[in-house]
């Protein structure tokens, strides 16, 4: 195992922590009453990517008993983690200071708000990349698909973390933010068709690569991880959601009971389940 559960909450969190500051810095800029919501983003972003570096620092294939060997990392600037742990500095950095300004004047500058997100669309897909930098092949690592997937993934689930804050703290401006109606609807859509992209470029691998490629792919569908992929996944993390937002807009009523807060929390399971999923079930190539 090159990788483990600590590495899939790093990943999840840090995707959280991305996705739930471009949602906090959009409600800003779209409602800019909308200070609750904003500052729920402000607020999860640097404590979720924080905790998850602290994580990922704990680890980094060492653990405590050579923390050092986290820190040689920076000195490396050919390694993909070099680069993220840059990345994730900068994007603390930021995070942080926008949450000073939003917390003492209610406003952000825009210029910041903008590289911010920037810096977010970064550490969401640059957590698919990270899986790449084990020095043995992975066909279900595919370094096309998974920063794309892990990115929408993240937009996912920090849009839920923020809008699951946002029920909690009775913020009325979540009525003005409903683009994320929609955004319920199309990145479980998303996510599932790059999912089963994902799987087809894994089954389809030829070479060396074939026998680990399907190997993934039948752990997932019909092998050891196949309840937590079908159950966990794709039912709790991807349908419920997006059956539960369709019944909250024939329903509105409904938005406003527990069925805003299960469909949040389903959706932040998928997240989880996802990165647990794809470092599990993945099967290196044979070195000959």
């Amino acid at each position: 195992m090159i990788w483990d559960w600590i590495i899939a909450l790093y990943l999840f969190l840090a995707g959280m922590g991305a996705g739930a500051f471009v949602l906090g810095v959009i409600a800003g800029w779209k409602c800019p009453d909308a200070s609750k919501v904003k500052l729920a983003g402000l607020v999860i972003a640097p404590v979720a990517v924080g905790v998850g570096t602290l994580m990922l620092m704990v680890d980094a294939r060492a653990g405590l008993m050579n923390p050092l060997r986290f820190f040689g990392l920076l000195a490396n600037p050919s390694s993909i983690m070099m680069w993220g742990v840059v990345l994730l500095s900068a994007f603390l950095l930021v995070g942080v200071v926008e949450l000073a300004l939003q917390w003492k004047t209610k406003k952000t500058p825009k210029w910041l708000d903008v590289v911010g997100v920037l810096l977010a669309v970064g550490v969401a897909g640059y957590t698919g990349m990270l899986l790449g930098d084990a020095h043995l092949a992975f066909p279900l690592w595919n370094q096309m698909v998974l920063p794309l997937l892990f990115l929408v993934s993240a937009a996912s689930a920090g849009f839920a973390a923020v809008v699951l804050a946002g029920h909690a703290l009775h913020a009325p401006e979540l009525e003005q933010l409903r683009f994320t109606h929609t955004t319920g609807l199309v990145l479980p859509v998303l996510e599932a068709a790059l999912i089963a992209v994902l799987l087809m470029m894994a089954q389809a691998a030829d070479g060396s690569a074939a026998a680990a490629g399907a190997a993934s792919v039948a752990a997932l569908t019909s092998g050891a991880y196949a309840a937590p992929f079908w159950l966990g996944l794709v039912v709790v993390g991807l349908a419920c959601p997006f059956a539960l937002e369709l019944a909250m807009r024939a329903k509105p009523e409904l938005a406003a009971g527990p069925a805003a807060y299960v469909a949040e929390c389903c959706v932040l399971v998928g997240g989880f389940m996802l990165r647990f999923l794809v470092i599990y079930a993945a099967v290196a190539v044979a070195v000959a």
